[in-house]
């Protein structure tokens, strides 16, 4: 497996550049299976999780050709409308192709989610809300298996709970469904409102995607379109973070501010300098270490949970103690364990992580547990003094695109090793 070496203390200087958002670019793949015509999706991020999901929807029985992420989907004949576990065990997005499946062909069959270890992702409220759609569905042997033969029909669908690819899959049913949906208690998320423009371009009758309530008219068919996935407002804080925590200047390009402002106004009030330089870039300086600031994370336009194990890495160097809150996943503290390891002083009780900061961190053998807390060794290993090992680096390859790369040519030295 292969794994980063990383000598810190290098200030980061220079430009950082934004790719696609993965948590966007994952459900525009499964919506190009709503249409036989083709659909063109750029700035697709070249990560494992994308061509986990592009493996799958080639074996749906559509036709993909990625051409260095520009990706066209043409899919004709669904002949195999399944998500075996074999190509989704890596990767808990397989849900969102139950949706699109059923509404498409009447049928379908998808192995429960899989991915990082990080806590629960129920798919009941997934379930509840198609069959509230029309669908039949049964769970059984790791599987969750639609049917709708007669095809789907509009409803009123709540969600208890907020859920990101929740709303995303029923809002993909919904499209096609006789009559009108009503979700209340959607999610509001920026990938969500990227999701319902793509629908639109493909001739869905979509309001209020980005807002708590969405309404959407069904139609008969879906058409082909072309679409921009937009920036991963995850890489842009995570670039801001390793900015910060190195004491750089840099520059941050191809995002969209407003999508991080939670984190900006977190990083202000830590005594960072971040400037918006345009629209779709920021300037981050911070020349000493931060003052302690406590964080909680919550849905958007909240403090992002994928955002949380980089912010802690910035708060092991800060001024005084820090008190950070999750409240998405209940067990998204494992990275503190391996900065410990670098020396960083963090007790864990319950839900709440206390940070005792100033902590000077050295550089160790750490492993990686998930996507994002292996970004915040990364960014303690950019601030640690002598050199981090970072073992089972395949989790930040799942979301990240050449991020080894960027960082590097930004003076960061950090290289990958077979």
């Amino acid at each position: 497996m292969d794994k980063f070496k990383i000598q810190g203390g290098a200030a980061l200087q220079g430009t950082l550049p934004v790719s696609g958002a993965k948590n966007s670019a994952l459900p525009a793949l499964a919506a190009s299976l709503l249409t036989e015509d083709e659909v063109l999706l750029t700035r697709i991020p070249q990560v494992k999780d994308i061509k986990t999901m592009e493996g799958l929807v080639e074996y749906t029985g559509a036709e993909l050709k990625d051409d260095g992420g520009r990706v066209t989907i043409r899919a004709a004949n669904l002949a195999t409308p399944e998500a075996p576990y074999e190509i989704v065990k890596t990767m808990r997005a397989s849900s969102l192709v139950l949706g699109p499946l059923v509404a498409r062909t009447g049928r379908a069959r998808v192995s429960m989610p899989g991915g990082c270890a990080i806590g629960a992702r129920p798919i009941n409220l997934h379930v509840l809300a198609l069959e509230k759609l029309g669908a039949t569905i049964e769970q059984s042997h790791g599987y969750v298996e639609a049917q709708a033969p007669n095809g789907l029909r509009g409803g009123a669908i709540h969600f208890d709970r907020i859920t990101v690819t929740g709303t995303e899959d029923v809002l993909m049913a919904a499209v096609l469904a006789r009559g009108e949906t009503v979700i209340t208690n959607a999610a509001r998320e920026p990938e969500v409102a990227d999701l319902a423009e793509l629908l639109m371009k493909m001739g869905a009758n979509i309001q209020g995607a980005g807002t708590s309530t969405i309404r959407v008219q069904g139609v008969e068919r879906l058409h082909g379109a072309e679409h921009a996935i937009i920036p991963d407002r995850i890489e842009a804080g995570t670039f801001m973070l390793a900015a910060a925590i190195t004491h750089g200047n840099v520059l941050i390009t191809g995002c969209v501010t407003e999508h991080v402002a939670a984190l900006t106004a977190k990083m202000r009030l830590a005594g960072a300098e971040v400037t918006e330089e345009s629209p779709a870039s920021l300037r981050v300086r911070c020349a000493s270490r931060p003052l302690a600031v406590d964080m909680t994370t919550e849905e958007y336009p909240g403090f992002a949970t994928d955002l949380q194990a980089q912010y802690m890495a910035w708060m092991t160097t800060a001024r005084g103690i820090s008190f950070i809150t999750e409240t998405i996943f209940e067990n998204r503290f494992m990275h503190t364990q391996e900065l410990a390891r670098m020396g960083a002083t963090i007790r864990i009780e319950g839900r709440q992580a206390i940070v005792a900061g100033e902590s000077v961190l050295t550089g160790a053998q750490v492993i990686a547990s998930d996507l994002r807390a292996s970004a915040s060794l990364v960014l303690a290993g950019l601030a640690a003094k002598g050199e981090t090992a970072i073992d089972r680096v395949y989790h930040i390859d799942r979301g990240y695109e050449n991020i080894e790369i960027k960082l590097a040519a930004a003076g960061a030295l950090i290289e990958r090793v077979k």
